[in-house]
């Protein structure tokens, strides 16, 4: 679905932004959703560590027997 906005759909959506928000909230609500995405990156990556370090120790495990 979001991938067939385009580029003129993201010019939209931000002008609409723009006039909902005001210019001087806009940047504090960038800057809230991008720490969001970071912190659900890092944590993804967290899980996704923990899930790998299992496979690797129950290969282990496999091989000894």
């Amino acid at each position: 679905m979001l991938s067939n906005i385009g580029f003129p759909g993201l010019i939209l959506i931000l002008v609409i932004a723009l006039i909902i928000f005001g210019p001087n909230k806009l940047p504090q609500i960038g800057r809230a959703v991008g720490k969001s995405m970071r912190e659900f990156k890092n944590a993804t990556n967290g899980i996704t560590d923990e899930i790998k370090k299992e496979f690797k120790e129950d290969d282990k495990d496999q091989k000894k027997d």
